[in-house]
């Protein structure tokens, strides 16, 4: 018996396919590939443009992309820093079963803090979690500013 949470009642369940057979049968490694960097700094568009050359080499990916996670999983999360901590804690959980299946999961979101990314890197095992920094002039991405963030934040309507 194990104690997840408040429950002392639920065990983890092996199954006969592992991590191992699923990666023979798709002929590929799972992973995740974190992408962060400031809004606007093309997180979303190099996600794409990597799953897409992945697809046409014959490899499975799937994009886990940070507004896309908020119209659904994600939905009830807001920008507080407990807020994009449980965020992160979340796709970081989705991406690790992801990687269990043999995908090539690419992870694309802000993703701030260290500590959340690092917490999601040791989910995974070594060399499985692949981190991405788009280094981009702040300049750049308010040019990129398709939302508008930074014209709220320098007019003092949105904060962090």
């Amino acid at each position: 018996m194990s104690t997840v949470g408040n429950n002392t009642n639920i065990f983890w369940h092996e199954c006969p396919v592992g991590r191992p057979e699923r990666q023979k049968l798709l002929n590929q490694k799972g992973c995740v590939v974190w992408i962060t960097g400031l809004s606007g700094s093309g997180k979303s568009t190099l996600a794409c443009s990597v799953s897409r050359d992945l697809h046409s080499r014959g490899k499975l990916s799937y994009v886990l992309d940070g507004d896309n996670l908020r119209h659904g999983l994600n939905k009830d999360l807001g920008f507080k820093v407990e807020d994009r901590t449980e965020n992160i804690r979340r796709v970081g959980e989705v991406a690790k079963l992801f990687a269990d299946a043999g995908l090539i999961c690419i992870a694309s979101l802000i993703s701030p803090y260290r500590k959340d990314r690092d917490a999601c890197r040791a989910l995974l095992p070594d060399l499985s979690f692949i981190e991405v920094y788009m280094n981009m002039p702040l300049e750049l991405c308010e040019e990129r500013d398709a939302k508008g963030l930074y014209k709220l934040a320098r007019a003092g309507k949105i904060k962090g």
